[in-house]
Order: structure tokens, then C-alpha cells, then sequence
């Protein structure tokens, strides 16, 4: 399986941004999905998690009412959608799903 994640970029605090990550080599419908992310000078940590028996969802507190995690299986694509974004959202961003991580993708808030 490879996960490529895109959807990254600068944009101001306020504004939005949706990520995207696409899973190949396998199909992930069975699957919980999540993102984490790794701001310069920090250890990568949790933001969010799609059961896909229940499809409930989980996040953390610095982004519970802005971000919104999804999938689509029939496009074997993850999302995140961000909004009213802050400068300390800045960080790469990781899809994961099971034990295998996407590359990451850069998101730049500026204030």
C-alpha cells in the first residue's frame, strides 16, 4: 500500500485548506484511517481518527470543531478538512492508515 497526501500550502490564519490522501496498492474500506501531524522542533502527534466500523470519529482538542476527517472508499482517498486555521496549525501533515504512513504535506498558516 503507498498513500500519497497532497492538499498542503500557506495561507492565512482564518482561512482553510483541505487535505487529500490517496491509498494504492490495496484498498483501505475496512480500514481506520487517521491523520497525525509534526510542527518543526516537535514529535508527531495525533490530530484525528475514522473508525470504519462505526464510522465515528475522533480528535483531538486543539482541532475538535475546525477540522473534519472523511473518506471516500470508492476513491480510496482520506481527507482532512481544515478550517479557521491558526499559526500553530502549522506542521506536516501524515495520513496513516493500519501501519503504513503517507509522505506528508506542508501547511503553512501565517498570521
Amino acid at each position: 500500500v503507498q498513500l500519497q497526501a497532497s492538499g498542503g500550502g500557506l495561507v492565512q490564519a482564518g482561512g482553510s485548506l483541505r487535505l487529500s490522501c490517496a491509498a494504492s496498492g490495496g484498498t483501505f474500506g475496512r480500514y481506520t484511517v487517521s491523520w497525525f501531524r509534526q510542527a518543526p522542533g516537535k514529535d508527531r502527534v495525533f490530530v484525528a481518527t475514522l473508525y470504519w466500523r462505526d464510522r465515528s470519529t475522533l480528535y483531538d482538542d486543539s482541532v475538535k470543531g475546525r477540522f473534519t476527517i472523511s473518506r471516500d472508499n470508492a476513491k480510496n482517498t482520506l481527507y482532512l478538512q481544515m478550517k479557521s486555521l491558526k499559526p500553530e496549525d502549522t506542521a506536516v501533515y501524515y495520513c496513516k492508515i493500519r501501519t503504513y504512513w503517507g509522505q506528508g504535506t506542508l501547511v503553512t498558516v501565517s498570521s
